[in-house]
């Protein structure tokens, strides 16, 4: 606190010592006032003069700004917070854990299948279908998954089933059992490729030209038999299943046909040139040698023993013919007109019938 000395002796008797006295303890409240109440009493309004009375200010509990005195000299703070021993807490019960539901138990039909018993896996090509192994109300089997990859490994529920397996015509059918693990599953399907083209002679034929009817056995066998593939361009691979076939080859629309008998054999190609002997042979009706053709003529190939080969109508038709012997009929307005002609093995040509 500081101290502040007035220019009075505190020691004077009388009336000037109890003045001097009351302007001490003025002096001292004012100092003890706290800070509300001292911006009060330093404003702008004039101090009051001793002994006139100072003004009553409102104050709040009173902070003391000394340290206190006595033997507990050290500030008294909150008392520190304290844990109880462990032994004494009550753990929280934990709330119960849902297990996480499982399923049924799952297993794995892992399918592989080869040409042959020892030879490599076929790797391009399945399709790969499993079915149940009971049909349903309408007597067909469900089918239940379906894979084209080479070495599937398909995931299904316990129990049996039908697997069914196809490389081009060839495939292969068994009933299995998957358990909770995985099921090793291996087929066998001895299956080869054919690719077939023609010629004439040393000439390719054209792939738009000729098409070719496969069929199973062979061809001196009896009995009617419907393709297995009625029509299959030329340069196509097909897979078949190991085995003797025959061809049936076809150059154009008339009579060049041939057939012949093959052999496929498993995990191989199979190239077959089938050669025809024939040639195209262009027509036409003209009023004198070399000029030009009449329209509107219709048209008939016929054999010497009088086969008709092939009909058509036009101005230019043409036909391709197996070599041999032949006769061109044109009619044109009512008049028929014929021409005896022979065709080559692979020599092209022009045949004129004259109107006349």
């Amino acid at each position: 606190m500081t101290m502040i000395a007035w220019g009075h002796d505190l020691r004077t008797s009388g009336r000037s010592g109890r003045l001097a006295m009351v302007l001490a303890l003025a002096l001292l409240q004012a100092v003890a006032l706290p800070r509300g109440a001292s911006a009060q009493f330093f404003s702008d309004r004039p101090a009051p003069v001793p002994p006139g009375s100072i003004p009553d200010v409102p104050s709040g509990p009173a902070i003391s700004l000394a340290p206190p005195s006595g033997p507990a000299s050290t500030p008294l703070l909150p008392a520190p917070l304290t844990q109880p021993p462990v032994a004494n807490v009550t753990p929280p019960v934990p709330s119960p854990v849902q297990a996480a539901p499982t399923g049924p138990a799952q297993g794995v039909l892992a399918l592989t299948a080869r040409y042959g018993k020892d030879m490599p896996v076929i790797n391009s090509g399945l399709v790969w279908r499993v079915y149940s192994d009971r049909p349903d109300e309408t007597g067909a089997f469900k089918l239940i998954r379906e894979d084209r990859g080479a070495t599937p490994n398909i995931v299904l529920p316990p129990g049996n089933y039908v697997v069914h397996v196809a490389l081009g015509l060839v495939s292969a059918v068994r009933p299995v059992t998957v358990k909770s693990d995985t099921d090793r599953e291996a087929f066998v399907l001895p299956a080869g490729g054919l690719r077939i083209e023609g010629r004439v002679g040393t000439t390719k034929i054209p792939q738009n030209q000729i098409s070719f009817s496969i069929y199973k056995g062979s061809q001196f066998e009896g009995g009617e038999r419907t393709p297995l593939l009625p029509s299959v361009p030329a340069g196509d691979v097909v897979l078949l299943q190991e085995g003797t076939y025959y061809i049936i080859s076809n150059y154009g629309d008339a009579n060049s046909v041939v057939r012949s008998d093959i052999r496929v054999q498993a995990s191989k190609l199979t190239d077959v040139t089938i050669t025809h002997r024939a040639a195209v042979i262009t027509m036409k009706l003209v009023s004198d040698k070399g000029g030009e053709a009449l329209a509107n003529t219709a048209w008939s190939v016929i054999t010497p023993a009088g086969d008709v080969i092939k009909e058509s109508i036009g101005a230019f038709p043409r036909v391709t013919l197996a070599e041999g012997e032949y006769r061109a009929i044109a009619k044109n307005e009512g008049k028929v007109f014929e021409r005896p002609f022979n065709v080559v093995n692979g020599v092209d040509g022009e045949i004129e019938v004259i109107a006349r």
